[in-house]
């Protein structure tokens, strides 16, 4: 019963210990997906600003890019996934979104090794930051990486494809169309009063262009940061109940093995008070004959 108590002791310890470290995950998650939250104001604010110069520039200059129908083909999409485990599906979910034969640029260590698994090559890949202040720079080398492909004609459409976290509603995907710009997907200025330009309307649109795509990618890595955050709060949620359960079940068999312990102890301590009772009245019973048969 001793050895049973002991591993039932050390099996309660070793669970608190997880719990203990599923708390600190839960935590670090937790102020990770709040950072990457309060940053997104700010790059929604600068993409809409972008995006509203490239609208008066489609209105001064109604240029349409030139269409990509013919090279439907030739698709590539910037694809972020789980940069860590403990993160559910989420990666899963992110590469079940990505239609066939696309050309994948892949954000994400975890995310890179299941897509191994699974078979799926990428161009090219890349570790998400550990905090949202790195998102810039690695905007900036995945725009790098890009330009290359887009300006040689191997890239005709290119899209971004990252996890949102949606409070009530857990993790949807979004699909974002970055190259070529849609005219119609700019808001077009309210007012007649057209700005100056001093640069050709084609390189003034190819730089907007530019800053465009950066802005898209910061503000998609930063949705995925915090989706990604945001659904390993989830699943160190649901790991904490699991061993608040099991935490529970181990002390309610603790509890019920002492109490058997205990019991045992008591029965083994009546049964020598009861043994040695016995041995005082035949001790006794012996004395009192043998004294009747010394008389007579």
């Amino acid at each position: 019963m001793t050895v049973r108590l002991a591993d039932i002791n050390a099996r309660i310890a070793g669970i608190r210990e997880l719990g203990t470290v599923v708390n600190a995950m839960r935590g670090i998650a937790g102020a990770r997906a709040q950072q990457a939250r309060a940053q997104l104001t700010a790059v929604d604010s600068y993409a809409a600003v972008i995006a509203q110069a490239i609208g008066r520039v489609f209105a001064w200059s109604p240029a349409v890019p030139p269409s990509a129908a013919h090279r439907e083909e030739r698709s590539a999409a910037v694809v972020f996934c789980a940069e860590q485990g403990f993160a559910g599906a989420f990666s899963e979910h992110v590469l079940g979104a990505v239609p066939p034969g696309t050309e994948l640029f892949l954000i994400g260590s975890r995310g890179a090794t299941i897509a191994t698994e699974r078979g799926i090559t990428s161009r090219w890949s890349g570790a998400m930051p550990a905090a949202p202040a790195g998102i810039p720079n690695l905007a900036r080398r995945i725009a790098e990486a890009l330009y290359g492909p887009i300006a040689e004609g191997r890239v005709a459409r290119l899209d971004a494809i990252y996890g949102q976290w949606h409070a009530g509603q857990g993790l949807r995907i979004a699909r974002v169309a970055l190259f070529p710009l849609d005219p119609a997907a700019f808001p077009r200025p309210a007012d007649a009063n057209m700005p100056l330009l001093n640069l050709a309307p084609e390189t003034l649109l190819r730089d907007l262009t530019a800053d465009y795509i950066h802005a898209e990618l910061c503000r998609a890595a930063l949705h995925a940061f915090a989706a990604e955050n945001e659904t390993r709060m989830e699943t160190m949620a649901a790991a904490h109940r699991q061993i608040e359960t099991r935490l529970s079940g181990l002390e309610l068999t603790q509890q019920i093995v002492r109490q058997e312990e205990i019991t045992a102890e008591i029965i083994e301590l009546a049964s020598g008070e009861m043994a040695g009772r016995a041995r005082c009245r035949t001790h006794y019973e012996y004395n009192t004959d043998f004294r009747k048969v010394a008389t007579v």
